[in-house]
């Protein structure tokens, strides 16, 4: 074992002995990872006319051949492109903090998924598309960093506030792991409200094991006063969606209400400014954590069931703070 690698398992024991609530695997620190980070943002920083074939010679699928050199050339020297390329050398010019935990979280992927084999990260400026922050595609992790510069960085002024809380350093490992779910968990065979629920809720129970050193706000993309709220509203969502008959409505609108990003969610009640959007995905997550609490399967196993079953057997109760 390399001796940076060395460290990192000292690091990380360190880390779990003032945090004993925060537990990883010796096992799971024992695995052999790779992490290989190809700062494709800084050699395009360098381009020159003189240079750009080369570039292209390294990375053919950045450079679609429909484009003409010359875009590229006046692209390097763009005054935003610039710009994007200071900030973001001043937030990540030191990458190596990053490659730990992405270290850590690819080990919990091998871990769980033996079959796994980690991916070549590669970082680029991207034009602020928040959109894609990350894209996962095998054998590669393709990460915009200029979309994590921090939520009230001048680039995102325009940028709606509940996107931009989480333009931040903090969640960048956090979005390659949701950018790997995507992968590992089915999309839902139901059209119901309870299998939307459930399938998200799938996915942050999974970035959950895979990142155990993570507060819960940073795991589903919170602020911790949004995940207060969440906590301490849950037994009274969770009466509404009961009361309303909602569980299993295939109702469109549900998703835009309760599941996808918003700056709150939609009970059309006069709390709804107080709420923070995805409160859906919020309460798949608590259903799916009872089923893992109350059966025994694995995680493979965990992630093949069907949103009825896991719920069936969930027996979920909704924590009264």
């Amino acid at each position: 074992m390399h001796l940076r690698s060395h460290f990192l398992v000292f690091l990380f024991l360190l880390i779990l002995s003032c945090s004993p609530d925060k537990k990883i695997k010796e096992e799971v620190l024992d695995i052999d990872i790779q992490v290989k980070v190809d700062r494709f943002d800084q050699k395009f920083a360098k381009v020159t006319p003189e240079t750009l074939y080369q570039l292209k010679a390294e990375y053919p699928f950045m450079f679609p051949e429909q484009y003409h050199d010359s875009i590229w050339i006046q692209k390097s020297k763009d005054t935003l492109q610039k710009q994007l390329e200071i900030e973001v050398d001043k937030m990540f010019s030191d990458f190596r903090e990053y490659e730990d935990e992405i270290s850590l979280l690819f080990k919990h992927m091998k871990y769980y998924f033996p079959e796994f084999n980690e991916p070549q990260i590669l970082t680029l400026i991207s034009d602020v598309d928040y959109r894609n922050k990350v894209i996962y595609a095998d054998s590669l992790v393709v990460v915009g960093l200029d979309n994590f510069l921090g939520a009230d960085h001048f680039f995102y002024v325009d940028i709606n506030r509940y996107i931009a809380k989480n333009l931040i350093p903090e969640q960048l490992t956090p979005e390659i792991a949701e950018a790997i779910s995507e992968r590992f968990v089915r999309p839902p065979s139901g059209r119901t409200f309870m299998d939307l629920m459930v399938y998200y809720g799938k996915k942050q129970y999974l970035k959950e094991q895979l990142m155990p050193l993570y507060d819960e706000h940073r795991i589903i993309g919170f602020t911790e006063d949004e995940l207060e709220w969440a906590k301490a509203n849950e037994m009274e969502i969770w009466r509404y969606f009961v009361e309303r008959e909602i569980l299993f409505s295939t109702d469109p609108q549900l998703a835009p209400r309760f599941i996808n990003p918003a700056p709150f969610s939609k009970f059309y009640l006069e709390l709804d400014n107080e709420s923070p959007g995805r409160l859906g995905q919020y309460i798949g997550w608590q259903i799916v954590r009872a089923y893992a609490q109350n059966n025994e399967s694995n995680l493979k196993q965990l992630l093949s069931l069907s949103g009825e079953e896991i719920y069936k057997n969930s027996k979920f109760k909704p924590k009264r703070q």
